[in-house]
């Protein structure tokens, strides 16, 4: 969701809609994300007049080449699943 984002600002509840975690499980990981030097997050006032102001977050450069080096090693690990057939696991489920 981040990653998707780019330089653009999101907000904790739409990160929170979009990926189907729950505050008490997102919220943790963004303020160690940002402990970590991956996320930025500041305040934003809110457009709407009387409501509070809004966490807002965004992926710094470290965060995205985190990223970037996970899509790699997933793009790896599935290029090595597909090289695996049905007849090479035959083999290892035959007791000896």
């Amino acid at each position: 969701m981040l990653a998707d984002a780019g330089a653009d600002w999101r907000h904790g509840y739409d990160i929170t809609a979009q990926s189907g975690l729950k505050s008490g499980t997102l919220y943790p990981l963004l303020m160690r994300l940002e402990a970590a030097g991956q996320l930025e997050a500041r305040w934003e006032e809110s457009p709407i007049a009387g409501r509070p102001p809004r966490h807002v977050y965004r992926l710094t450069d470290a965060g995205v080449a985190l990223v970037n080096s996970m899509a790699d090693a997933l793009a790896e690990a599935r290029a090595l699943l597909t090289r695996v057939t049905p007849d090479d696991n035959a083999d290892a489920a035959e007791p000896a």
